[in-house]
């Protein structure tokens, strides 16, 4: 089925897009993806879709704790820390 596929083509870009170059951003990014995504509701994946278009820099800073993440992404950088 066509939908299948573009949902096939976007899982893997997105599984893609956790794999930053940076291994602590790899190490937090990766196992949310494979084990919590499908499991977020349609809101909560689209907010992840767009996190993984931020840079690098901030995802760290989020993160990390170094800088507050925007209100926005608050509660899924809290899950993604939660870890699997």
């Amino acid at each position: 089925m066509p939908g299948e596929q573009s949902s096939e083509q976007r899982m893997r870009r997105l599984s893609w897009r956790c794999r930053r170059g940076m291994k602590e951003l790899d190490v937090l990014l990766q196992p949310f993806f494979e084990h919590r995504y499908v499991a977020l509701s349609a809101e909560q994946q689209v907010s992840f879709e767009a996190l993984m278009a931020e840079e690098d820099v901030d995802l760290l800073d989020w993160l990390v704790n170094a800088v507050p993440a925007p209100a926005h992404y608050a509660s899924l950088i809290a899950s993604i820390l939660q870890r699997p």
